[in-house]
């Protein structure tokens, strides 16, 4: 296959990836730096920012209120893999802005995730300590296997740019 079709095939799959997932990888870490892996459900918009609905218990809350910067990774499932040392996967790095409740964002956010998470997304809106992150992405790599990765264009979230050497 040429580089251009590489190229064109990789953009094809960057372009839908995040569409089948509906939970993401956070790494955050806390004001003495200390490093913090977790997860939490989200949903995408069209910019590429993602909403994360969490509890202001969790340490990932904590550290996202005080940094206000992570690392997330939409990764393929391990029972989906053809290659487990070369999975495909998706990494940004984040500025995380905390949406004000009750905003007309906040209201259209947890609109949407009660539309795609059902009625456990009612009690949590319910909960005050529930709070609707954006996670804007300002940098990312898409990684398709060996020999496969790219950086997601900073200027352009929805362009490429392959990696080499």
């Amino acid at each position: 296959m040429s580089p251009e079709a590489d190229a064109d095939r990789a953009l094809e799959s960057y372009q839908s990836f995040t569409d089948q997932f509906g939970s993401v990888v956070l790494a955050t870490a806390d004001c003495d730096g200390q490093p913090q892996a977790s997860y939490a459900s989200c949903v995408v918009d069209e910019g590429r920012n993602i909403y994360i609905f969490v509890s202001g218990r969790s340490a990932h809350t904590q550290n996202l209120t005080a940094a206000g910067r992570v690392s997330v990774l939409f990764v393929e499932d391990e029972s989906k893999t053809t290659q487990m040392f070369a999975r495909k996967r998706l990494s940004y790095d984040c500025t995380a802005t905390l949406l004000e409740r009750g905003s007309a964002q906040w209201e259209a956010i947890a609109q949407t995730f009660l539309d795609k998470f059902g009625n456990i997304v009612e009690v949590m809106i319910g909960l005050p300590d529930f709070r609707i992150f954006q996670l804007k992405p300002h940098s990312g790599r898409f990684v398709m296997g060996f020999g496969a990765a790219y950086d997601v264009d900073p200027n352009d979230l929805n362009r490429l740019i392959h990696v080499k050497g």
